[in-house]
């Protein structure tokens, strides 16, 4: 979408103090195969996300969104499962407009000192990615080399080309590998690691499906569906 958890003790899955959505990230023992797996059992380990927030007008019918994240000295990794209907994916070039698909984003500051500068990371179910980094003003922006985003390995459970639309019931996947040192080319970064945190969110969206909404995991207050407002990020707390 384009617009210009676990906390021990009295808190809730994805909840902490002031009500802050908060997700802990389990480090990944060993390596994994980005397959598109859900049920694969390093994720078993994970915890899990649930998207309930809606932006915009109410949906006739809501997915229902999970997603999980685990990290090793090298990568952060994301999986989606999606129960969906009205799928359709036509992008398929890499910085498409993959936010008008059926499509689940990752927005992310992995620099803790300046949360206010963070990735999106926006994948359409077909797999085709759009990465950017945005930086305070915006005008300051620097491109992520194509060549680099192809380094963010990731396996979907759906065709590239879903055209015409899915109306019926559609369960898929969406897994991805992304190398820190892609991230590492544009920006400073906090190396996930024991007491590290990072702000992020997670979305789902479709914008030109026959059912569009916009889905978060950490609450955005705008009167208008708009992901990119890092105010609004949670926590990532790496274990």
């Amino acid at each position: 979408m384009i617009l210009p958890l676990l906390i021990l003790g009295a808190f809730s899955k994805d909840e902490g103090k002031g009500g802050e959505s908060v997700y802990r990230v389990v480090r990944l023992k060993g390596t994994m195969k980005i397959d598109g797996n859900w049920d694969k059992p390093q994720w078993q380990k994970a915890n899990t996300i649930d998207l309930k927030n809606y932006m915009g007008a109410m949906p006739k019918f809501k997915p229902a969104v999970q997603a999980k994240m685990m990290y090793d000295d090298t990568n952060v990794y994301v999986i989606f499962r999606v129960e969906d209907r009205y799928v359709r994916c036509i992008a398929n070039q890499i910085n498409g407009r993959v936010w008008e698909d059926s499509c689940v984003e990752f927005f992310f500051s992995p620099d803790t000192k300046l949360p206010e500068r963070y990735f999106n990371l926006e994948t359409n179910c077909g797999g085709t990615a759009l990465m950017h980094y945005h930086v305070n003003p915006k005008k300051e922006n620097p491109d992520l080399e194509v060549e680099d985003i192809k380094k963010v390995e990731i396996a979907h459970s759906m065709p590239s080309l879903v055209d015409p639309e899915i109306t019926e019931p559609t369960t898929w996947t969406l897994e991805y590998r992304i190398p820190l040192a892609v991230l590492e080319k544009v920006s400073a970064v906090s190396r996930p690691g024991q007491g590290v945190t990072w702000r992020a969110n997670f979305y789902k969206c479709a914008d030109k499906s026959s059912n569009p909404h916009w889905i978060t995991w950490s609450p955005v207050e705008n009167d208008k569906p708009n992901f990119h407002l890092p105010r609004y990020f949670g926590v990532l707390e790496f274990e």
